[in-house]
């Protein structure tokens, strides 16, 4: 059973960086492709940015220039450093594993709040 569990979230103001981790059980994560996705209120989950297991990233435009994704193999471990935060970057974060044969695990969240 794989288990993903998300940490780094919090309060900052505009303008302000946070660095999301997202830790994983298993031994499948070297072979997964790890993705953070957001969900603000009253909006759908987005992709924010994914990275393969050969480290080829994708973002989305929203945070470009911003945002970078990267990973550890040797801990397990995905992170998300966010900088220049905006009042629209507010909601909350999600990690998510893709298996080499496509089986999706989630973790639980973490809240991400930009405001002065």
């Amino acid at each position: 059973q794989v288990q993903l569990v998300e940490s780094g979230g919090g309060l900052v103001e505009p303008g302000g960086s946070l660095r999301l981790s997202c830790a994983t059980s298993g031994n499948i994560f070297s072979l997964s492709n790890m993705g953070w996705y957001r969900q603000a209120p009253g909006k759908e989950r987005e992709l924010v940015a994914d990275i393969t297991s050969i480290g080829r990233t994708n973002y989305a435009d929203s945070v470009k220039g911003r945002f970078t994704i990267s990973r550890d193999n040797a801990k397990n471990t995905v992170y998300l450093q966010m900088n220049s935060l905006k009042p629209d970057d507010t909601a909350i974060y999600y990690c998510k594993l893709v298996t080499p044969l496509s089986r999706e695990y989630w973790g639980q969240g973490t809240p991400v709040t930009v405001s002065s």
